[in-house]
């Protein structure tokens, strides 16, 4: 979610997930923005853990150094956000990001991104592409 028409977004995780242990340690993270050509890959990489194995090499990305954090962007995205911690509202499990750099690469082909639904479907330009059957066969019992 967007906070205001500041560069501060808001994600919710928590404590049974990897991420959320590497964002709490690092204070940092870059939000990569896919085009819907990814989209196989985006639900690779959300169906599997990060404490298991590379993404970036599982998923044959390319992972390019930040100006800001740490954190690597991918190269194949359409854009990519780098962040800062500013909050975790440990109730909810939200955490609040300050974007302090952002990139878009203009150049590439497929500019269309993605909208997860939250179902195992995502909305392209308003159509419904569904991968219900493919997040259900990779989901592990525990991450």
């Amino acid at each position: 979610m967007v906070n205001d028409f500041t560069p501060v977004f808001a994600l919710t995780t928590g404590p049974w997930n990897h991420s959320f242990a590497a964002l709490k340690k690092t204070k940092e993270c870059v939000l990569a923005i896919p085009g819907v050509d990814l989209l196989d890959k985006v639900v690779g990489i959300g169906t599997c853990c990060g404490k298991d194995g590379d993404k970036f090499e599982r998923f044959s990305l390319t992972p390019v150094k930040g100006r800001q954090v740490v954190a690597p962007l991918i190269t194949e995205c359409l854009a990519n956000i780098e962040c800062r911690v500013v909050d975790i509202v440990k109730k909810h499990n939200i955490v609040l990001l300050e974007g302090v750099a952002a990139y878009v690469d203009a150049a590439r082909k497929e500019q269309r991104t993605i909208h997860a639904v939250g179902d195992g479907t995502f909305i392209v330009d308003g159509s419904k592409l569904d991968r219900k059957k493919l997040m259900r066969s990779k989901i592990p019992a525990a991450c």
